[in-house]
């Protein structure tokens, strides 16, 4: 078993970090153009394919011996240990207590397991199997509406994880869309955005879905609140909770079934499965809905094969690895303090926000796994866009900026949804931008505001084809890239305290406390004035 509290590890204190600070000074001085004339093999020997993913990491400031460091870094730190604590079931979400299993969501392991994994792969099958049944009824248009109608329009209400991922998914999954069924994905609780959803689409034929692990979400029940009082008033129906229109996906089947869901509508998941990580579980149901159970099923084959990839494969070729390796070589040895994801293609144009919460939510923690404090940086901060668009928009900046900005390209080889020529564009676009990010032009003397610098690094990320197989891998990948990084920083990935504060203060606000608004500072205060003038006591 990992020894998570009170570990002594410390990732300054090992060999690996002492010797990397020196070789950051000589990467300074060091165009990565050099290494490339020093060996015509580092385009291959930098390179790891696997599971309809292919990396290239060539191209970043990285020689041989700092790879080597990088990887010595790894076997000196607990990494392999916790790699084995994850899929075993350990708790490894310490303040918590939990163990973190979405890896159990898509595992098909064989052979000898404990008791407590048998029952836990029983419940995973059940609530898939519910699932895959319950889907194919509303798919084929047996699940019927109270009218008799067929079900057209599917409204996914949640937030965060509850809707990041399966938003992203089913963004990407356009082309295995159902033609039937349209979802829609509401998670701000600015009313505006469901009011106006709603003016569009017909109660009759409308399916509600609400994704809350507690099933008291403060945003997610203010909105269910306005979707159900729209069902209830449109088909005149008392308890719109107990009507075959609402589902409730949540680790919280008491409070579902309290406020009428039926046992047969409530899709179950649970505590062993972490916010950002639940696209997998029950949570996938509206993937599920749009491109049917056997998609889902790819989905979570192709995070399998990468979980396997991850579990078995040695460091040194070790997709999730080498992505986290090259994260922390600058982040922490370099300066760099962003990362931006760059999908050529438009259906990953949400993957970045997606990313953006699995990667600042698990590893923004100042403090390690024993309760000190972290004298390193840790979490990067997270962005991006498709491009070609971002070419046209904040590539000046990294072409020419001052900051350095290591990227994540990502791209398809081949894309049936394209024409051949817009896809040849459009990765000749990704290539392009690559090589120029590399080499960098012109002349510094003689036309300085037309000097390319280059020597700005960059990973490739080639999907064989946009499959749900691939996005399976590629999100799995991304995954096991932030728990590598968690894990060589010695914090908790798997905890998020950080969101708590803004809200307790926010329901503080919302539920009239005086003594709260008082407790404010003057700013806040002001504001609140502002806001609610005529208010004596707040709304």
């Amino acid at each position: 078993m990992v020894n998570t509290v009170n570990d002594p590890y410390h990732p300054y204190n090992t060999s690996s970090w002492q010797l990397l600070d020196e070789y950051a000074v000589q990467a300074r001085k060091t165009h990565i153009r050099d290494y490339f004339l020093a060996d015509e093999s580092r385009a291959q020997k930098y390179s790891v394919e696997v599971g309809g993913l292919f990396l290239d990491y060539s191209k970043n400031l990285i020689s041989d011996d700092i790879r080597a460091a990088l990887l010595n870094l790894a076997q000196q730190s607990p990494l392999r240990q916790r790699i084995d604590a994850m899929f075993t079931g350990e708790p490894i979400n310490t303040s918590e207590n939990r163990a973190v299993l979405h890896t159990a969501l898509r595992s098909s392991q064989a052979g000898p397991e404990s008791a407590s994994a048998l029952k836990r792969r029983d419940q995973v099958q059940v609530a898939f199997d519910k699932l895959a049944l319950f889907v194919e009824r509303v798919r084929s248009g047996e699940w019927r509406s109270l009218t008799g109608d067929r079900f057209t329009d599917i409204i996914n209400i949640g937030i965060g994880g509850s809707d990041l991922g399966p938003r992203m998914v089913c963004r990407a999954m356009e082309e295995y869309a159902s033609n039937e069924l349209k979802v829609h994905f509401i998670a701000n609780v600015d009313g505006a955005d469901i009011n106006c959803l709603l003016k569009q689409l017909n109660p009759a034929n409308t399916l509600v879905i609400i994704s809350s692990k507690t099933f008291t979400t403060q945003e997610t029940m203010m909105n269910a609140r306005v979707a159900l009082d729209w069902l209830g008033t449109s088909l005149g129906i008392d308890s719109p909770f107990a009507c075959n229109h609402v589902l409730a996906v949540t680790a919280n089947t008491e409070q579902a079934t309290k406020l009428g869901v039926s046992e047969e509508r409530i899709f179950e998941f649970w505590d062993w499965v972490g916010g950002r990580y639940s696209l997998w579980s029950s949570i996938g149901l509206s993937i599920a809905l749009t491109i049917g159970a056997e998609g889902f099923s790819e989905l979570l084959e192709g995070a399998r094969l990468m979980d396997e990839h991850f579990r078995s494969a040695p460091f040194a070729s070790n997709m999730p690895v080498i992505l986290g390796l090259v994260g922390l070589w600058y982040h922490n040895f370099l300066g760099s303090e962003t990362h931006a994801i760059i999908p050529y293609c438009e259906r990953l144009s949400l993957l970045p926000s997606f990313l953006q919460q699995l990667d600042m939510e698990s590893n923004g923690k100042r403090v390690t796994l024993d309760g000190q404090s972290v004298s390193y940086t840790t979490g990067p901060i997270i962005w991006g866009q498709t491009g070609t668009n971002g070419q046209h928009a904040f590539f000046q900046l990294l072409h020419q900026g001052t900051h350095l900005v290591p990227l994540d390209l990502i791209g398809l080889v081949r894309d049936r949804l394209s024409t051949a020529e817009q896809h040849r564009a459009l990765i000749g676009n990704m290539l392009g931008q690559s090589a120029a990010l590399l080499a960098g032009d012109g002349d510094p003397v003689e036309h300085p505001e037309q000097f390319y610098p280059g020597n700005r690094p960059s990973n490739t990320i080639l999907l064989d084809e946009l499959s749900p197989t691939s996005l399976g891998a590629l999100i799995a990948l991304y995954e096991h890239k932030v728990f590598v990084q968690g894990a060589l920083w010695n914090i908790n990935s798997f905890d998020q305290w950080g969101v708590e504060l803004g809200k307790r203060l926010a329901n503080s606000l919302l539920e009239g406390s005086t003594e709260g608004k008082e407790t404010l500072d003057p700013s806040s205060q002001a504001l609140i004035t502002r806001v609610w003038p005529q208010e004596t006591t707040l709304p």
